[in-house]
């Protein structure tokens, strides 16, 4: 089939060149003419493990194509995905400016049949709204609006495109539920379902899901904090939780909080348009509360043991990226903690495998970023990890302790054994673990 990708960013890029990969024709739409101009050029934007092979492989053999021009592309396309933005306004809704501009461009340019697809995340309603735009200049029969939420994880989106979970599509039109089921077939040969519903329902579907991971997440952080005060361990309570059927073992993980690009909007958004229906969403508002809570945790962890004044203390950071395997840091943790540390008057030094030159943007030179993870902590009063990479997970100790000022690790991911950090002579807080001690050198 003929394709065109509206909007090169994770979302967007990922499906394109997926879809390529199944030996689709795509056109990849965006604004940025030197993003695009690298693209064509062969550099791949985002990192993402596995993307760029794939890109590499479909822009040499003539399936995956970049351009700035919206109606070369769709003149050529049978489909055409809406991959754009959908920021959270001041209020907390879903900016759908983008879309909506999109749909009004599409609506003077379109000249046959299109199947038009949604596939940002965009509130219940939002399809209805695009047709209303498309509407206004062309005839019903010309296009159909359907819903198509992507349910991507960074750092393995390639493999959930490919080989997804379930696939879902909002539409009434028998016309484009024939066109996206054939698109479909490759990626769902395993027996994995295609579910055909309404609009409004994929759309809310989309919500739901990421609503609930988030809930998870975030009870789970309300667990750990109080399994410190009652002396449980955590990492035992998730085991014997996970082991139940009903509940199942993934996002029990406690931590700093959520961060990248879709819980935290996502979240935000149901609730918003709860409150726009005039429904008092509870359990989200208590989602977002306890993440905001648990995003500074490490932060008054590290002031409880050094002082509240950091001033003069290093602090060396291991992670900076909201999760492993990816460059994002949106709405990261690192972002909250760094930000605390500063506040209080220490100083940071950094390293992440892959998201330096995106924190770089955001701190400049208000913290020192370094090239790998011991160097990180030369001289550091206290190290915390913030991301749980493979490769924090078996460092040296014995360099650590070397390297460090003191030995004292603040893990916001519980990467380590209590009893062997006990055994090596670190001070050693986690989340929901009962504290290793020794006696740290505070603030005056």
């Amino acid at each position: 089939m003929n394709i065109a990708v509206v909007g090169t960013g994770y979302v967007g890029l990922v499906t394109g060149t997926c879809f390529a990969e199944t030996g689709n024709h795509v056109i990849c739409v965006d604004i940025d003419a030197d993003k695009v101009k690298r693209m064509q050029n062969g550099e791949v934007p985002i990192y993402e493990p596995g993307l760029d092979i794939l890109f590499e492989r479909n822009t040499r053999q003539g399936r995956l194509h970049f351009t700035t021009d919206l109606k070369s592309a769709v003149d050529k396309a049978q489909i055409i995905f809406l991959a754009l933005p959908t920021p959270p306004g001041e209020d907390g809704s879903a900016d759908l400016s983008y879309i909506l501009g999109v749909a009004n461009q599409l609506s003077f340019i379109i000249e046959d049949y299109k199947v038009i697809i949604d596939k940002s995340t965009v509130p219940v309603g939002t399809a209805e709204k695009v047709h209303a735009v498309l509407a206004k200049n062309l005839s019903e029969d010309m296009f159909d609006i359907v819903s198509n939420p992507e349910f991507l994880r960074e750092g393995v989106a390639v493999e959930d495109f490919m080989k997804p979970d379930r696939v879902v599509i909002g539409t009434q039109s028998e016309r484009a539920k024939e066109v996206l089921n054939e698109l479909y077939q490759p990626f769902v040969r395993q027996g994995n379902p295609i579910y055909f519903m309404d609009e409004r329902s994929a759309e809310m579907t989309k919500y739901a899901a990421n609503s609930y991971l988030a809930t998870r997440i975030s009870f789970m952080n309300e667990i750990a904090n109080l399994c410190e005060k009652l002396g449980a361990n955590v990492d035992m309570v998730r085991i014997g939780m996970g082991s139940d059927a009903r509940i199942g073992k993934r996002f029990l993980f406690p931590g700093v909080g959520y961060g990248g690009s879709c819980f935290p909007k996502d979240v935000q958004a149901l609730a918003k348009t709860a409150e726009e229906n005039g429904y008092d969403f509870k359990i989200l508002k208590s989602v977002m509360n306890v993440n905001h809570i648990q995003k500074h945790i490490l932060v008054e962890k590290i002031k409880a043991t050094l002082g509240e004044d950091l001033t003069g203390k290093t602090i060396g950071i291991w992670g900076l990226a909201f999760k492993p395997n990816t460059d994002d840091i949106r709405e990261a943790p690192a972002l909250y903690i760094i930000e605390g540390l500063l506040a209080a008057g220490a100083k940071v030094k950094a390293f992440d495998p892959e998201a330096m030159e995106n924190i770089k943007k955001v701190f400049g030179n208000r913290i020192e970023l370094v090239n790998d993870q011991y160097e990180a902590i030369i001289g550091v009063d206290a190290l915390a990890i913030i991301t749980e990479w493979s490769v924090f997970r078996t460092p040296s100790f014995t360099v650590i302790k070397e390297l460090m000022k003191q030995p004292i690790i603040f893990d916001g991911r519980n990467l380590y054994d209590l009893h062997r950090m006990e055994s090596l002579g670190f001070h050693y807080q986690s989340i929901g673990r009962n504290k290793v001690e020794i006696k740290a050198k505070a603030s005056a």
